[in-house]
């Protein structure tokens, strides 16, 4: 199983970026799906989670700033990341719950004027 992630790039402040994360692999089903970041000298912390309903978290600070959605046909998780700000600034992983947890690489996202 592999996650790839996209979307990432620099913006200003204020600024709104999408970001993609696509499954592949040998999936029967894919549970949870989320993001999570980690700034520079920081631990990693979630950003917000997804389950296969649609039941949404968003950690307090992506409340009312980021959206997380999915395509369960297209194994494909998305990160709607708007009014960002420059402590926003991290790289920006997809993880998944495929019986077990899988993360991608990772994709920066730069927040800056």
């Amino acid at each position: 199983v592999q996650l790839v992630e996209s979307g990432g790039g620099l913006v200003q402040p204020g600024g709104s970026l999408r970001l993609s994360c696509a499954a592949s692999g040998r999936i029967f089903r894919i549970n949870t799906m989320g993001w999570y970041r980690q700034a520079p000298g920081k631990q990693r912390e979630l950003v917000a989670t997804i389950t296969t309903g649609g039941v949404t978290n968003y950690a307090d600070h992506a409340k009312g700033r980021f959206t997380i959605s999915r395509d369960n046909a297209k194994n494909t998780v998305y990160l709607q990341m708007n009014s960002l700000k420059p402590e926003d600034t991290a790289v920006y992983y997809c993880n998944a719950d495929i019986f077990r947890s899988y993360w991608g690489q990772g994709t920066q996202v730069t927040v800056s004027s």
